[in-house]
């Protein structure tokens, strides 16, 4: 993708909706993202996976105007982030990981709030409000305030928020972070209601299964680099698509193969208990990180 000159702003066709490529963001010394590149295509839901600190959230930072990478380019929607601002800010919603909503307000006040700043008209701004109140399924507390929401209201609000001026772009930090299983396959439906009607979805999470069920594409991210991009199956199948599993004094080994029976052969070979399983992606993360999945959890 060729970014637009400095002085103009030239939309190109936006079959991919989100591209960086070779993004660095050092602070200081230290570097949070270390020539990261990849392209999201229209209509996908692609996800970062990886740990707190691994560079998830520095990446969505920049890709929305945020803060400024230090080297590489960045495109959403077709405009340079650095040159196009504004244009980018026009096309893109975005769900933040902590809280920022106004609890001193209601539901529906903190829509009519973002919906001023959007400049939006009265009509439109009031239909908009009951539409996106409905979408999310809070019309019945939209009038309460947000102090007494709980974690998966609060998010479900963060999301309508995001959706007031119909971006066709939407960025969403651990969307699901802190909220009890439950409520986050609520969040999880939403997601994909709003990518069946057609919104280009970039979310970070370090929820294993959250993106081996949410995405059509995923990039593990450690360390602030890249490591592998893929669809899930693809990454899983790039390991192996059966795992046997025993334990040792080490702790548990696994060996990936091609073939179930190329698995169970194994196995058969060995005189002590093993698990012949489907290979998931936290077999994936596990195999290029090094880290186990409590650890992705936790850090």
């Amino acid at each position: 993708m060729k970014g637009a000159g400095a002085d103009t702003c030239v939309q190109e066709q936006p079959a991919v909706m989100i591209e960086l490529k070779d993004v660095v963001k050092n602070y200081g010394r230290i570097t949070a993202v270390a020539g990261v590149s990849f392209q999201v295509l229209q209509g996908e839901i692609f996800g970062l996976l990886g740990p707190n600190g691994a560079g998830k959230t520095t990446t969505i930072r920049m890709l929305t105007t945020l803060t400024r990478p230090t080297a590489g380019e960045l495109y959403v929607a077709g405009y340079p982030v650095a040159t196009c601002p504004v244009e980018v800010k026009k096309r893109i919603g975005v769900v933040p990981q902590q809280n920022n909503l106004e609890r001193e307000l209601t539901g529906r006040e903190n829509l009519l709030l973002h919906a001023l700043l959007h400049r939006m008209p009265r009509v439109e701004r009031e239909r908009r409000i009951e539409e996106l109140l409905d979408y999310v399924g809070l019309s019945s507390r939209a009038d309460e305030r947000v102090q007494h929401y709980s974690g998966g209201m609060a998010r479900r609000l963060l999301i309508a928020r995001a959706l007031l001026h119909c971006p066709p772009i939407l960025f969403l930090d651990e969307p699901t972070i802190g909220l009890d299983p439950q409520t986050r396959r609520r969040i999880w439906d939403l997601i994909q209601l709003m990518n069946r009607d057609g919104m280009t979805v970039l979310l970070t999470t370090h929820y294993i299964e959250e993106a081996d069920s949410l995405c059509h594409r995923v990039g593990i991210i450690d360390h602030g680099r890249l490591i592998v991009l893929g669809t899930p199956a693809e990454l899983k199948e790039r390991l192996g698509n059966y795992c046997v599993e025993f334990l040792n004094e080490q702790g548990t080994e696994r060996h990936f193969f091609a073939t179930r029976s190329e698995a169970k052969a194994y196995a058969q070979s060995k005189d002590f208990d093993t698990v012949v399983r489907r290979t998931n992606l936290e077999d994936v993360f596990v195999e290029l990180t090094g880290r186990e999945a409590r650890e992705l959890a936790s850090v």
